[in-house]
């Protein structure tokens, strides 16, 4: 499987949708108040999305950079977003009565972006997933008890027959999350993992419906990329055969679906600075948005949006077909690298100079990537003394940038290296 593409893009959109976006109180709300079907149902019975435009979503993604979009098609309460013909708990039997999933697949194809399908290996809806340490009734004697005969194998036979809908009925699927394991979790009974899921026949089912298609690692079993969640990995991250592709799932708020009281805001600032760290580390950045129930993204998020969307118009071939670099970066810095281009991105700025180890002749010329004006050089002069206004010299091998004063106007300032053809 090519994951050029992936490592090219470095940035998508990641949203979470379903039944949840009515309570407004995160995603897991049916486990955090532990709610019964039949409470829950209040949100089935009423779900329409009518001004749900999933044209509006990719011009989203697209304006802010994004080159792919993630879309839950089955969060943990199993509410389905297609017309699955394998449930009734889908949203073609809510008043909103129609699939959403085809005019979505169709607008992300139509601004050219990547097409990638969340899907929850849990389900706290289906009658033959047994109640475990997470389901909302965990801690209900009365319903473990009546659910004591569950069969995880008939459960199994569910979930593999709706990949195999989401995966032979809306064309070219580019990428699939599946959501979670947690076998073996001192504080979570009854935990499942790949033996529960049927991962290798599961996973062997998906590259042989979609061979070009990305998986991710969390069925217990191997993947094409991992997923570290709300935070942000210390470097390159590897495995037992060398270094391997990630992906940093984040949220704007904390939260992944609607959450309309959580004001818990990541700056526009503070993501962007995200994203490079982990492009910095050759990783993508997968940020999440949660529509409201209606189907729109609310006015906050869509402000972010744009503000990252404004940076990267100035600054995208910093990120797109980047990653780590040959070099350590100064304090407050990060650098991406791309060939011979060397991206420096100020998350400070300095008064005057910026100093760079290593890189004294290797560098031909360069610029602030913002408005491609040129950036002095100034070779090391290892006898230079400091005096009054004269700094001194550097360490051998360091290059020496003269800045200008005033910090550019942008989010992040970004410096484009032109590296020579021996560095």
């Amino acid at each position: 499987m090519s994951k050029a593409w992936f490592r090219h893009e470095r940035f998508g959109m990641f949203i979470h949708w379903g039944l949840y976006a009515l309570p407004a109180r995160h995603e897991w709300v049916k486990n955090r108040e532990q709610l019964t079907d039949e409470q829950y149902d209040r949100y089935f019975e009423r779900f329409d999305a009518d001004l749900y435009d999933p044209r509006e979503w990719a011009r989203s993604a697209r304006t802010a950079g994004m080159r792919y979009v993630v879309l839950t098609t089955k969060h943990h309460d199993g509410f389905c977003l297609w017309d699955s013909a394998l449930t009734e708990y889908k949203v073609t039997n809510t008043p909103y009565g129609r699939d959403l999933l085809t005019p979505f697949v169709e607008a992300c194809r139509a601004e050219g972006l990547k097409v990638g399908f969340y899907h929850s290996l849990i389900d706290w809806h289906h009658p033959s997933f047994p109640i475990d340490g997470l389901h909302p009734q965990g801690d209900d004697e009365a319903a473990k008890a009546a659910a004591a005969g569950r069969d995880i194998a008939e459960y199994r036979t569910y979930l593999h027959g709706q990949i195999r809908e989401l995966l032979t009925g809306f064309g070219q699927i580019d990428y699939l999350f599946f959501d979670f394991s947690y076998a073996g979790r001192p504080q979570t009974w009854g935990g499942k993992g790949a033996e529960e899921w049927g991962a290798e026949e599961l996973l062997a089912m998906v590259r042989e419906l979609q061979p070009d298609i990305l998986v991710n690692d969390r069925t217990g079993l191997p993947g094409d990329f991992v997923t570290p969640e709300q935070y942000q990995p210390a470097g390159p991250m590897t495995g037992p055969e060398g270094p391997i592709a990630w992906e940093a799932c984040q949220t704007l708020n904390g939260s992944w679906g609607y959450d309309r009281d959580n004001l818990d805001y990541k700056s526009p600032d503070l993501l962007l600075r995200m994203l490079i760290d982990g492009v910095s580390k050759d990783g993508n950045l997968l940020l999440n948005v949660g529509p409201t129930g209606r189907g729109l993204i609310d006015p906050r998020a869509e402000g972010t949006l744009a503000a990252i969307g404004d940076w990267m118009r100035l600054h995208e071939r910093s990120i797109r077909g980047c990653g780590a670099p040959e070099y350590v970066a100064p304090p407050d810095c990060r650098y991406t690298q791309n060939g011979d281009r060397l991206y420096l991105h100020l998350f400070s700025w300095p008064f005057k100079h910026v100093h760079l180890p290593g890189l004294a002749g290797r560098v031909r010329y360069a610029q602030l990537l913002s408005d491609a004006s040129e950036i002095h050089l100034v070779e090391p002069d290892l006898s230079r003394l400091h005096e009054n206004t004269q700094p001194g010299g550097q360490p051998a091998g360091t290059l020496t940038l003269q800045l200008p004063v005033r910090r550019p106007e942008v989010a992040v300032p970004v410096i484009e290296l032109f590296l020579s053809p021996s560095a």
